[in-house]
């Protein structure tokens, strides 16, 4: 049995905050912000909007697309770095406002890696035969934990959500391999260094701007491509499938620059490779099945195509998948 995707959706909040918007707030310009990243803009939820919102609206419209019922979901597992709430778990909020009364619920935290590890959860679960229909979601609000005063990472992060519903059936479509990694020696490279019980709150980590993210870009970038690119060639080689046989790879979308350098070094066309993140920024957990959602919203995803996931993130971790849809 495989676990196939039968359902995508995705939400994106209204708001939308462009380069020259950021442009009045530091010390940058649309050019500027462009050219190193290939974003034009990106999405802020409303100050209403909690990640579990956004959840519920992407993670419906999956459930309608698959036309399955709130009582029929199993297992419901949400990919996110900006949870409601330090706990519960923001799955059980979703949970609640989706009223999945027979599923279990939990969050997995691999930051941009977060859909994928999540899953890699839910491919597990069914394949052992545990449930039938899982529910994933990658969700992020990530402007709050963002310093709009550090112009090095304000350009390059948005809020959205993705899902993704799969039902265990017998054939070859589905997921095919997922394939996860981490190393926590990485780990300060890209951080939120509080608030937890390291660097529990006080007035004074505030005044130090302690709660919002850090990132050492240009390190990151260069571990990213490589890992990457690994991750991609282990799914390709699992599965017997050479680079020019994905009819679709859908990256994490962090930056245009490490998209570019990935599918070079995987000698993909640029045709091959799914792009958004000029619109949508780094949405982290969330871009993977935004994207998906979109693609296959517009037609451009076929029954048989392969596709190849590829993820990122904090941690560090990164994985990949391939999908027979």
């Amino acid at each position: 049995m495989k676990a196939r995707i039968i359902g995508t959706g995705s939400y994106l909040p209204e708001t939308i905050r462009t380069n020259k918007d950021i442009e009045q707030m530091v010390d940058t310009s649309d050019e500027w912000i462009r050219a190193r990243t290939g974003i034009r803009e990106r999405r802020i939820a409303a100050d209403n909007e909690q990640t579990s919102d956004l959840a519920v609206k992407a993670a419906r419209k999956a459930m309608d697309m698959a036309g399955v019922s709130p009582e029929e979901i199993d297992f419901l597992v949400v990919g996110t770095i900006t949870g409601d709430l330090p706990w519960p778990a923001t799955a059980c909020l979703v949970q609640e406002g989706l009223g999945l009364k027979n599923a279990f619920a939990y969050d997995v935290s691999a930051a941009c890696s977060g859909f994928v590890f999540a899953l890699d959860a839910a491919v597990q679960q069914i394949e052992s035969g545990h449930i039938r229909k899982a529910l994933v979601v990658g969700a992020e609000c990530l402007s709050r934990i963002i310093d709009w005063q550090d112009r090095n990472t304000c350009i390059l992060f948005g809020d959205g959500a993705g899902a993704v519903v799969l039902e265990g059936q017998d054939g070859d479509h589905g997921v095919l391999s997922t394939h996860l990694h981490s190393d926590g020696s990485y780990w300060e490279l890209l951080h939120q260094p509080g608030f937890g019980t390291r660097t529990p709150a006080t007035e004074q980590g505030i005044l130090d701007r302690i709660p919002y993210l850090k990132m050492a870009g240009n390190e990151v970038f260069k571990v990213a491509v490589r890992s990457l690119t690994e991750v991609a060639k282990e799914a390709l080689e699992a599965n017997s499938l050479t680079a020019d046989q994905i009819d679709m790879m859908i990256p994490h979308q962090a930056n245009l620059r490490i998209l570019e350098a990935t599918a070079k070094r995987l000698k993909m066309r640029e045709d091959q490779v799914y792009v958004n993140v000029d619109r949508f920024g780094n949405t982290s957990g969330a871009s993977i099945p935004i994207a998906l959602d979109e693609a296959n919203r517009k037609g451009l995803i076929k029954e048989n195509d392969i596709l190849l996931f590829d993820a990122f993130g904090g941690g560090f971790t990164w994985g990949s998948a391939v999908v027979r849809w």
